[in-house]
């Protein structure tokens, strides 16, 4: 409940044994602030009254909120009702006021209702023109230099290079990967042989992996030329699909053979390699890769 201090009547009536008054904390109407209205209703013993809606009789006002008290009975029988409203001006409204509204009574079963109204508020004050030239922007204040200051700028010019960096790295990556998508089979192989080897595994030590991406190379190879889904069998499934389906020559198959099966022994069996052992394996490799591109081009040639 909003309490408010009430100095203005409004409207005052008494029609049909009712009697109704509205009040206001002020006169006139203050753009700034709400208006507030208390509506009081008062009734004889035996005549029934409804207060009034206001809502939708409010001009000049964006909003209406209504808060309705309990009624309250006196010992004469008679009855009073309290609305208190709240209303919010519109800023440079033409009107500020209550259109006539329509107040219901009952009496012995009979129904009858009165008018009331208008109620018009007291428009505020015309402002005071506005003299002077237009304002000027006032300057911009920039926050003082600090340490802390320019490692945040720092911070984010870093953040903005790695970011950058990042992305540049993607689209060569991606270049890379559709120009080598492009390739033929045996192109790709070298290509991914050269990045092997660029690597330097085998001078750090590493020769386990150094066999587990060289046998892939060739593998990724055959699957890309001849079919055979040759990374994802193991090294003896490998040479029964091989055999069943003749791509290679009992020379290429043996050569084949020994070149996957020296590298399993390093790969599976625990054997200590050594860089002569790795610089073989990259020659066989080379070697079948050469053997096999040159025998599909005698194929081709034969073929045509």
């Amino acid at each position: 409940m909003i309490a408010i201090l009430l100095a203005t009547v409004l409207l005052n009536v008494q029609k049909c044994g009712v009697d109704l008054t509205v009040e206001s904390d002020a006169e006139g109407v203050d753009p700034a602030r709400s208006t507030f209205v208390t509506l009081t209703l008062r009734s004889p013993r035996g005549v029934a009254a409804t207060p009034p809606r206001l809502r939708e009789r409010v001009r000049g006002f964006s909003e209406a909120e209504e808060f309705a008290e309990e009624p309250v009975s006196g010992k004469d029988g008679s009855v009073e009702q309290t609305v208190r409203w709240r209303l919010v001006p519109e800023p440079c409204a033409d009107d500020y006021a209550i259109a006539p509204f329509v107040v219901e009574t009952e009496a012995d079963g009979k129904k009858d209702a009165f008018w009331a109204g208008p109620i018009r508020f007291a428009a505020p004050p015309a402002r005071e023109p506005v003299t002077g030239g237009m304002e000027v922007d006032p300057a911009k204040v920039l926050p003082p230099l600090s340490w802390r200051l320019v490692g945040w700028c720092a911070l984010g010019l870093l953040g903005v290079l790695a970011l950058g960096a990042a992305l540049v790295a993607l689209v060569r990556l991606v270049a890379r990967k559709v120009r080598e998508h492009r390739m033929s089979p045996i192109e790709r192989a070298w290509v991914e042989l050269d990045r092997l080897l660029r690597r330097g595994l085998p001078g750090r030590g590493r020769y386990k992996e150094f066999y587990v991406e060289l046998t892939m190379v060739v593998r990724r190879y055959i699957q890309r030329r001849h079919g055979i889904r040759a990374p994802h069998l193991t090294t003896e499934e490998f040479f029964a699909e091989l055999g069943r389906s003749g791509l290679a020559t009992p020379g290429q198959e043996a050569k084949l053979r020994e070149f996957l099966t020296s590298a399993d022994m390093v790969k599976f069996a625990g054997v200590q390699a050594t860089p002569e052992m790795a610089d073989d394996a990259t020659a066989s490799a080379r070697t079948y890769l050469q053997g096999d591109a040159r025998s599909d081009a005698e194929r081709g040639g034969a073929r045509a």
